[in-house]
């Protein structure tokens, strides 16, 4: 159910004060979207291309739709949410709580992601653990999928509301229908070269809408005198301790809270085991554009925050709404509402035609990454290979696309429950903790033990995604006296511990796999110069690998060379050189904010 607070802004406050240019870009933009969609349809051949883009795509596409498909109604609106109300210290989620997994799932994981040949990330947990396992995490991830693609559309819904005056009823399914209309005709192809587009259309929003903001409050300097004025005072300007944002009296144990629950339990979780990511260096042409698909995306991750939390921090001083909220006083908007409020204090029409394009790019790009991370877990990991095996492709294909539509049908109903929540990053973070966390624990735990057993994997799973649930549901009546999204921390490590404690007893008391069946699947069992070759089945017969005849799949594995090391002659080809880069530039940009 939505807030009456934002049906009220929506009549009020919130209506963009746009012309008929605007209207021309915002058109515009549509019909190029969907343009990329009947285009990107002519090389739809198999489900394969259709779910993977055929694995075809260069390195610098797949990077750039890594970081567009996280550029969604998440970071947009949940992130400036966050620079109004805490300041800097929302950087953590950045540099901390995202960097290093990048660079961790580009140079320690895609080998065996891209290696293993699986076409999703159950799918790889059936390789590693059981069929179980693999069903488990595909019913889970179906489930977060359309619950995230909801906060995309419902906020995208809220856009429309605002450019238009239409109600919620209307522009939820209306937004649905757009993404919807390039998902189904181009699949996962149109998604990431829109992607790409929308990257760019992103920064067009971004950017101007940072540099007018500096320039109203008198530039770097001038906004600082303004937010120490208001609550809660000079916190805001430093990343650490970070007690603001965790409600955490003890700076120790806040600065815990966000190096292990965020920083390592969450941001490992999400980067390192989240489909909607991971399918993008899935797409990629060969072991070593899969490899640098996350790291090149962390470099406009590292860069990002300069242009989104800065104009949190500007809406927080700048809008008359918002500095009542900070300073607890009655106001009808909430720190969702902060981009919109600023856009239409700052942007002169034209430049806000193309801001409001950026904005939908932005929500369309996460909807459309979660909706085509679904369409193939939901065909490869739970219709394939359980509901209905052995099937011709062109029938897979055709439950593909029916998903597609099916997803964006139950994405308008979850768009409603995220409009319950008053800053996004609540609800967001909380989804996180439940399906992210456990799995990253199971898959990290499986990827370096290998007497860990499949009954293991999926008994560690639910247990660590139930204690989750159970600190989020403790944090919500108050018996844990701290913020939404420090429980959100406390909840993902709760699982993670939890969900490596159940595991380990599970596995004393089950029989683990053969050696021979984990050559490829575990790092003690894959020797260096194997991390760079492909497992493949000797038979050619693709159909049957992902079926319920996985069992022969897994049974003979050779090795062929990859192109992997074709392309690394340069270092800025080397993924382990870019990666030292990158965390090199954050640590610059911690040392900056500190």
């Amino acid at each position: 159910m939505v807030g009456p607070g934002s049906v009220v802004l929506a009549q009020t406050d919130l209506r963009l004060d746009t012309t008929w240019i605007d209207y021309v870009f915002v058109v515009f933009y549509f019909v190029l979207v969907l343009g990329i969609g009947v285009l990107a349809r002519r090389s739809i051949a198999s489900s394969l291309d259709f779910l993977l883009s055929g694995r075809s795509l260069p390195a610098w596409v797949t990077g750039l739709a890594f970081i567009s498909a996280n550029l969604g109604a998440i970071e947009l609106i949940g992130m400036m949410a966050n620079g109004a109300q805490y300041g800097v210290p929302t950087v953590h989620y950045y540099w901390i709580g995202a960097i290093p997994a990048m660079v961790f799932l580009g140079i320690v994981m895609m080998p065996f992601y891209y290696g293993s040949r699986a076409r999703s990330v159950p799918e790889f947990l059936l390789m590693r653990f059981n069929a179980t396992t693999q069903r488990v995490n595909g019913i889970t991830f179906a489930l977060a999928a359309v619950l995230i693609a909801g906060v995309n559309l419902y906020a995208l819904g809220l856009i429309l509301e605002a450019l238009l005056g239409w109600s919620l009823a209307l522009a939820v399914p209306v937004a649905a229908l757009v993404v919807l209309s390039y998902t189904f005709l181009g699949g996962l192809n149109a998604a990431i070269y829109n992607e790409v587009l929308q990257f760019f259309v992103i920064l067009a929003l971004l950017i101007p809408l940072t540099v007018a903001g500096l320039a109203r409050v008198g530039g770097w300097d001038g906004l600082r005198e303004q937010v120490v004025a208001l609550p809660p005072g000079p916190e805001q300007l430093s990343a650490w301790p970070g007690t603001t944002l965790t409600e955490i009296a003890s700076p120790f144990l806040s600065v815990l809270g966000i190096v292990f629950g965020l920083g390592f339990v969450l941001s490992f979780g999400y980067w390192t085991t989240n489909f909607a990511e991971v399918q993008r260096a899935l797409s990629a042409r060969n072991m070593s554009a899969a490899r640098r698909t996350p790291i090149i995306a962390a470099f406009p991750k590292a860069l990002i925050p300069l242009v989104i939390i800065i104009p949190g921090m500007i809406a927080g001083v700048l809008v008359p709404q918002l500095t009542t909220l900070k300073e607890g006083g009655q106001t009808d908007v909430t720190y969702n509402n902060a981009l919109s409020l600023l856009m239409n204090e700052v942007l002169p029409n034209g430049i806000l035609g193309v801001a409001l394009a950026g904005l939908l790019a932005s929500f369309m790009a996460g909807m459309a990454a979660n909706v085509s991370s679904l369409n193939t877990v939901f065909t490869y990991d739970l219709w394939q290979d359980w509901i209905r095996p052995g099937r011709p492709d062109e029938y897979y294909l055709r439950v593909g696309r029916t998903v597609t539509v099916v997803g964006c049908l139950l994405a308008i109903g979850t768009a409603f429950i995220a409009g319950s929540f008053e800053n996004l990053m609540d609800y967001i973070q909380a989804l996180f903790s439940f399906f992210n966390a456990p799995l990253f624990a199971i898959f990290i735990l499986g990827l370096f033990w290998k007497r860990m057993t499949g009954t293991a994997g999926w008994t560690g799973l639910i247990s660590g995604t139930v204690a989750a649930v159970l600190v989020d549901a403790l944090v919500r009546v108050g018996t844990i006296p701290v913020s939404s999204q420090a429980g959100s921390f406390i909840g993902a490590s709760a699982a993670f511990v939890v969900g490596i404690a159940v595991a380990a007893i599970v596995t004393r008391f089950t029989t683990p796999k053969p050696d021979s069946e984990l050559v490829g699947l575990v790092w003690a069992l894959t020797p260096r110069e194997s991390r760079g070759k492909v497992r493949v089945a000797p038979s050619a017969a693709g159909e049957a690998a992902a079926s319920a005849a996985a069992g022969p799949r897994l049974a003979a594995i050779e090795e062929v060379p990859a192109t992997m090391h074709d392309e690394e002659g340069a270092w800025w080809q080397s993924p382990v050189v870019m990666g030292a880069i990158v965390l090199a530039l954050t640590l610059v940009l911690y040392l900056i904010f500190a």
